[in-house]
């Protein structure tokens, strides 16, 4: 997901928009950029990679100027290059977006017709020069905006900061989250409140089809039909202190080590220590035990957790659960039941997907209820009821402690519902409230005894896991273990850490359209893309030595090798040894980096 950031201050507001975006760096981004008025003129500031690039070049190059825009660029359409990097600009108005303009190409058909004509690869780009077209028409700021929106199609929100206007932002929304702030003597724009929460706690949330106009005096609403609306303003939660990876190595290793703490602050939430019974803080809308049938709808790693979840009430709560990828069930459209119960987990509460399968069942008649880390999401405001994981902002891309306060959560939940139907008794709610509890100490001791046995420390997790679903000693080999595997993608003989193998893009069973935007596709580059195509990414029966049946004389040899880059070890099938590859490549191609056997570090080999 792209970044926006916009200030309209009484000081230069460069370096606090560069502050700002990096509070959204979990969003993730390959470029980044702002764009100030100096003078009355544009001037912009843009850099590939990471924000550390950008606030190099800002030091060489500073921007003045208290009215910017700023912007994290995740590519879809156009290379991550600097040019392709936001914010796009003409000389009358500057753009930043987030999110895809579906019909851009029949924009610029028409656009070309009058001489405007594109320099980057963007749909973005689109935005900036119909806008200035309608500029050079003679229309104000306002009215070339409002146009504007009228002929785009997609799910985007759009900020917009214009030559000469000093005091002058305008932001839309169609689909992608957009936040104003409040301040004193400021006006602030930004894609959550994360982004905002040093500058101000006091937002209001635009909704689809919303239009806003920004002033140093404050802001005027308009929805889709251009009159004019109110929309709630609300004190956020989000903390003003500073996202940062601490003493770790990068974001992952951090979260990893967060979970006992998260997984603990979660339990919390739902759980009574003192009488030992789980109890819901919550006003339900509903009476689990007048359900007849339970909905869960997610995507990624919070189907993941789903599935999970499915065994937990199917068994202790004898609650019939269906359960659906949310990409497929938004476009599904399965019947459901009058006044059953729709559960949707995310971990942000904006995932596009997920939100539209949410809006789906609000209109069969359903209760609708979400299990939420974000609790001023778009999700949360549309739900009758909001659970929270309470593990703040997870920055890595892979889901570590989200995932595991996501089964807290659903674990309780399932308890809960058990009691309410009369399955659990009173003995056994005790027992499983006991393994709840006593979860965040065996997460702990696991990562913490780096010289222990191996084998003490996975049953000192399992042995917990044994225990809430009723100490059967099968239970961590089947049932919920299934799902939980496959969100894993454990490794076969070393065990690593959840999610290492998803950043590796090891193919672990078929995938959706929607679930491979963030498998081999989203991280292919002009380095590796043969290797998820062709090589890493072949499945063993399309091995040449396969199509007859029977085993191939060897495997196909695989490189190991510790990338000090990535600060583990590299696994998968190198193209050069690979019969099934389109092209031999050399190892330096494929990864990167030369093939050098190194010794790994200790930090690496226990994992």
């Amino acid at each position: 997901m792209c970044g926006i950031v916009g200030i309209i201050g009484v000081e230069p507001v460069a370096p606090r928009l560069v502050d700002a975006l990096k509070r959204l760096e979990y969003r993730g981004y390959d470029s980044a950029g702002v764009a100030t008025l100096e003078h009355g003129q544009i001037s912009r500031r843009r850099a590939e990679g990471k924000l550390g690039n950008l606030a190099a070049k800002l030091s060489f190059e500073p921007l003045d100027g208290n009215i910017g825009i700023g912007h994290t660029r995740w590519a879809t359409h156009g290379a991550p290059t600097e040019g392709n990097a936001h914010p796009h600009a003409t000389d009358k108005v500057a753009v930043v977006h987030n999110g895809i303009i579906e019909n851009f190409r029949e924009l610029l058909a028409d656009l070309a017709g009058d001489g405007y004509l594109p320099k980057t690869q963007t749909d973005t780009e689109s935005v900036a020069l119909w806008v200035t077209r309608e500029l050079d028409r003679g229309l104000d700021p306002e009215m070339a905006v409002a146009r504007t929106l009228k002929v785009l199609r997609g799910a985007f929100a759009l900020a917009f900061m214009f030559k000469g206007e000093e005091a002058l932002l305008i932001a839309a929304r169609s689909g992608a989250p957009l936040a104003i702030g409040y301040g004193a003597t400021e006006m602030y724009l930004g894609s959550d409140a994360m982004a905002l929460a040093p500058f101000t706690s006091r937002l209001s949330y635009l909704l689809d089809g919303d239009w806003a106009v920004l002033t140093k005096k404050g802001v005027v609403i308009r929805d889709g039909t251009d009159a004019i609306v109110q929309r709630e303003t609300l004190v956020s939660a989000a903390s003003a202190l500073l996202v940062d990876k601490g003493n770790h190595r990068h974001f992952m290793a951090k979260e990893i080590y967060e979970q006992p703490e998260t997984v603990s602050h979660t339990l919390s939430h739902f759980v009574d220590m003192g009488t030992e019974r789980v109890a819901l803080r919550e006003t339900l809308p509903f009476d689990f035990a007048r359900l007849s049938r339970l909905t869960i709808s997610a995507c990624g790693t919070a189907y993941y957790a789903g599935l999970v979840a499915k065994y937990w009430f199917e068994r202790y709560a004898r609650l019939p659960v269906d359960i659906d990828v949310a990409s497929e069930f938004r476009y599904r459209e399965p019947p459901l039941e009058q006044g059953g119960l729709s559960l949707f987990i995310s971990q942000s509460g904006e995932t596009a997907d997920t939100l539209a399968a949410l809006r789906y069942c609000a209109g069969q008649g359903q209760y609708v209820a979400s299990l939420l880390n974000s609790p001023e999401s778009t999700m949360a405001r549309e739900s009758q009821v909001v659970f929270p994981t309470l593990c703040g902002p997870e920055i890595g891309v892979a889901s570590t402690k989200a995932f595991t306060a996501q089964l807290s959560a659903l674990a309780s939940l399932a308890v809960a519902a058990g009691v309410a139907r009369g399955v659990i008794s009173r003995e056994q709610e005790t027992a499983l409230v006991h393994s709840l509890v006593a979860l965040p100490s065996a997460i702990s001791a696991a990562p913490r005894d780096r010289d222990g046995d191996r084998a003490h420390r996975q049953g000192a997790v399992e042995g917990q896991g044994r225990a809430l679903p009723g100490a059967r000693a099968d239970v961590p080999h089947r049932h919920g273990r299934r799902p939980q595997a496959q969100g894993n993608q454990l490794h076969p003989r070393r065990g690593l850490c959840r999610r290492r193998a998803e950043a590796r893009a090891d193919r672990a069973g078929g995938r959706t359209d929607a679930g491979d935007r963030r498998g081999a596709v989203g991280r292919a580059d002009g380095k590796d893309a043969l290797q998820h195509a062709g090589g890493g990414g072949a499945r063993r029966q399309d091995h040449p030595d396969h199509r007859r049946g029977g085993r191939p004389d060897r495997r196909p040899r695989r490189c190991r090798t510790h990338c000090p880059a990535e600060g583990f070890e590299l696994r998968g099938a190198d193209p050069r040894h690979h019969p099934g590859a389109a092209a031999r490549l050399s190892h330096r191609d494929v990864h990167g980096h030369r093939r050098r056997p190194a010794a790994q570090p200790r930090e690496v080999r226990d994992r």
